[in-house]
């Protein structure tokens, strides 16, 4: 199997420095835009109302199929061609740094502190809905808090090391396919009417391609707490193997109880989305009254995640 190492590492050093310029976004949008448009128009077409469980269970597999020939057709199609140009592979890394999200996340999350900081409570909420889809209305200061921090945690994972995992495996095709499947499971794989047959492939697989980068984001954040003031690399590592097969999601634990552990708090338990009350287990062994300072501290500790991954991918592009 070729390893890609170095467009690994060039690309999120270019995501780190330059994220998605607003300008290019005006003009062509982003590519998971593209992505989402897809499977928009597949989910219309396909998921039809009147057909059995069966079928439109059936036909969201067909659904997956045809967005994952697609876009790794595609994919595949842009990266032969980089690699016959020169300056390809930078190129290459390039156009994969757009679907990593490493500075984008960390703008929205420091967001909400600034609210905070600068508008209360009310202005707090209002950035917190930007990346959690949980009703903000029913969370107090450390509600809104914890929800910042379980976002920061759980994007850690699938927006930006889940699919550098990928990009190092199969390049662009392979960083284009993580990111189809994982729109898909945003956008399909939920439990409503609509929902729960069309968007069963597009869950399961998004549940097992997030496999590695869940299980790697949290030693990302066990070794980030090791060189952090105030975290607590020991218990971070004592929540993840005491909590994290504990949480619904087989995969949103690890980030979480990772993150929790570090900075002596508990995050996730029971969260209200739309109208509906979910019940899960609490991350870590801390304060539930998470505060916005948690949020800078959290801040913190995911930039030092990132440069541990960075390092890494150096590392092997240098030894590969």
């Amino acid at each position: 199997m070729e390893l890609h190492p170095s467009v690994l590492a060039a690309a999120l050093l270019i995501e780190a420095a330059a994220g998605y310029p607003d300008a290019l976004y005006a003009q062509i949008r982003h590519p998971v835009v593209w992505i989402g448009a897809l499977i928009a128009q597949l989910d219309r077409a396909l998921n039809r109302e009147r057909d059995s469980f069966a079928i439109r269970k059936a036909a969201g597999v067909l659904a997956l199929l045809v967005l994952l020939l697609v876009v790794g057709g595609a994919a595949s199609a842009v990266a032969g061609l980089c690699r016959h140009l020169p300056l390809g592979g930078l190129l290459e890394a390039a156009l994969a740094s757009t679907l990593l999200a490493q500075r984008s996340l960390h703008d929205h999350v420091a967001a909400v502190a600034a609210a905070f900081r600068d508008g209360g409570l009310e202005a707090a909420r209002e950035a917190v809905s930007r990346i959690v889809g949980r009703n903000p209305a029913s969370l107090d200061e450390h509600g809104v808090s914890r929800a910042a921090i379980e976002s920061l945690s759980e994007n850690f994972s699938d927006g930006i090391v889940a699919p550098a995992f990928w990009l190092l495996v199969g390049g662009l095709p392979g960083i284009a396919l993580y990111k189809a499947i994982n729109t898909a499971d945003s956008m399909i794989g939920h439990r409503t009417p609509r929902h729960e047959a069309f968007g069963w492939a597009a869950a399961r697989l998004d549940d097992l391609v997030n496999l590695p980068g869940s299980r790697l984001s949290a030693l990302l954040i066990w070794v980030a707490a090791r060189f952090t003031e105030g975290a607590d690399a020991a218990e971070s590592w004592r929540s993840v193997r005491r909590d994290a097969h504990r949480h619904r999601s087989p995969n949103a634990g690890w980030p979480e109880a990772a993150m929790a552990g570090a900075l002596d708090l508990r995050l996730g338990g029971p969260r209200v989305y739309g109208a509906v009350r979910i019940e899960d287990a609490w991350m870590g062994p801390g304060r539930t009254a998470a505060t916005a300072q948690d949020i800078t501290r959290a801040l913190h500790l995911y930039r030092r995640a990132c440069i541990a991954l960075v390092a890494s991918a150096l590392l092997l592009a240098l030894t590969l």
